[in-house]
């Protein structure tokens, strides 16, 4: 099956990987990145060369990351293009640069390739992260809210957070889920007085209401309860259809035993 690809990406930050261990987590960043509309994926010596069997089969059909992907032999040479470098870590270091944490992050790097500058992000190896030398070549530092008592993140799960950061710093509305359940129509009063109707006539055939005198403060319950639900009109069919059901059995004097 071809990969998906997306005819028109929008602009979007640089992903550095710096001296990448193993092709599979090349190929699960690929993924990530491809999941939130990301295809500039550039390496620094990866241990284990280019390309890379692996990390194709672990990208799992972003192949249009892997295709695109550009090698370097330094951190230098592979951010020289860009004009905003952020780099991640998971512990504080010797150094005055702002720190940020993923959203706000984001939301800077969109203000800035929004106005036509080039940016990216550098994530470090997987067993150390980056050296203080490398963070020393970007602008700012962006680290993750993790527990500090494990902080050690997948690199794929580093670049996934990011991605997705960068996805909802681009979005209106970033509690809008990327698609809804269709809403079924809101059911009628008439049809709700005729439930009402239905589940009261059943309800007094088994003496529900009982003592007479209270029928009229269990109605008031049910009707202000059933009310409150906002039930649809196929909600209202479906408990119709129950209490039809209840009707017919003890009709047939198939009550409760």
């Amino acid at each position: 099956m071809p990969a998906r690809t997306s005819p028109t990406p929008e602009p979007g930050p640089v992903i550095v990987l710096v001296e990448p261990q193993l092709g599979e987590n090349i190929g699960m960043v690929a993924r990530a990145m491809a999941n939130f509309g990301l295809v500039d994926l550039r390496l620094v010596k990866p241990r284990d060369g280019w390309p890379s069997d692996k990390a194709r089969a672990a990208a799992s059909r972003a192949d249009h990351v892997i295709d695109a992907v550009r090698l370097f032999d330094s951190v230098e040479a592979a951010v020289a293009d860009l004009t905003f470098v952020l780099a991640t870590t998971a512990r504080a270091r010797d150094s005055f640069k702002p720190v940020r944490g993923p959203e706000t992050a984001a939301a800077e790097l969109r203000a800035r390739i929004g106005v036509g500058q080039s940016a990216g992000i550098l994530f470090g190896r997987e067993r150390f992260g980056l050296s203080n030398e490398e963070v020393g070549l970007a602008d700012e530092i962006v680290t993750f809210p993790v527990d500090p008592a494990f902080a050690s993140l997948n690199i794929a799960q580093a670049v996934l957070l990011m991605s997705y950061a960068w996805r909802m710093a681009g979005t209106d509305d970033p509690a809008k889920p990327r698609f809804a359940a269709p809403e079924a129509p809101a059911a009628k009063k008439a049809d709700l007085h005729g439930l009402f109707g239905h589940l009261e006539s059943s309800l007094a055939k088994t003496g529900y209401f009982h003592p007479p005198e209270k029928r009229e403060v269990f109605v008031q319950n049910l009707r202000t309860m059933l009310t409150k639900a906002g039930f649809s009109e196929p909600e209202v069919r479906t408990l119709r259809g129950v209490v039809k059901a209840f009707d017919f059995a003890i009709a047939r004097g198939e009550g409760a035993k």
